[in-house]
């Protein structure tokens, strides 16, 4: 069987669909020695295939989920405290996916699951500047406070990059990162004077949460998949 060599590159975790092309476009993809520069061109898989230089191999279709973590889960395989973990709410077909950056133990929403450890080491590094985007409920803040966190602060010898807060209502902050460090959030609008009540996290780069139930989990389509690919090769 088989198959274009842009979807054979896309399945290989190279680059989306529409990235492949290019790269075949731009003579950096070769079958068996030979460069290939047109988009419209079938392998079988088993041929030498290099994406500039460097052979690629077939491996496992990657597959992206969305999780709704609850409240009170470990975002762990297995916690020394004996808390329960997101393994312990999810199906057993699932036990050994790979979760794509963490959520704390009180944090809920959108964390998102992969059969593939290298997509979920890239889509947590801050070098690629995936945006992750939460709800935040605090007691009160102010405009003048807000902007010291949107700004960039130093805490405790800790740099925090500039924090995208838009304001929702009188106690609700809807507040965009893309560094990921551990409770940054819940640190940084403490250190302003407006301590975190509840956190929810609804968008993780182009994937939102949507209405998908607390405790549920659902497979994400090809096209969501490149769209990743596409986020992850525009910061390269």
């Amino acid at each position: 069987m088989t198959v274009r060599l842009a979807k054979f590159i896309a399945d290989c975790g190279v680059a989306s669909r529409r990235g492949a092309e290019s790269l075949i476009e731009q003579g950096a993809v070769s079958v068996n020695g030979k460069i290939v520069d047109s988009p419209v061109f079938f392998v079988e898989g088993n041929e030498k295939i290099c994406v500039n230089g460097k052979e690629i191999k077939s491996k496992e279709e990657i597959k992206l989920y969305a999780f709704h973590k609850p409240i009170n889960t470990m975002t762990t395989t297995k916690d020394p405290m004996g808390r329960k973990t997101i393994y312990d709410v999810l199906e057993k077909k699932y036990k050994n996916l790979k979760y794509v950056g963490r959520l704390d133990f009180k944090t809920t929403g959108l964390l998102l699951l992969t059969n593939s450890g290298e997509l979920a080491r890239e889509m947590s590094l801050p070098k690629n500047h995936i945006q992750r985007t939460y709800i935040a409920s605090v007691n009160s803040f102010t405009e003048k406070k807000l902007d010291v966190a949107r700004k960039g602060v130093c805490i405790d010898g800790i740099k925090y990059r500039p924090m995208k807060i838009e304001v929702i209502d009188a106690q609700t902050l809807k507040v965009t990162v893309e560094e990921g460090k551990k409770n940054e959030i819940r640190i940084v609008l403490r250190y302003i004077g407006s301590p975190v009540k509840a956190l929810h996290r609804v968008e993780y780069g182009p994937i939102k949460l949507g209405n998908l139930a607390r405790g549920k989990i659902l497979e994400l389509d090809k096209k969501t998949i490149d769209l990743v690919f596409e986020k992850l090769l525009e910061s390269k």
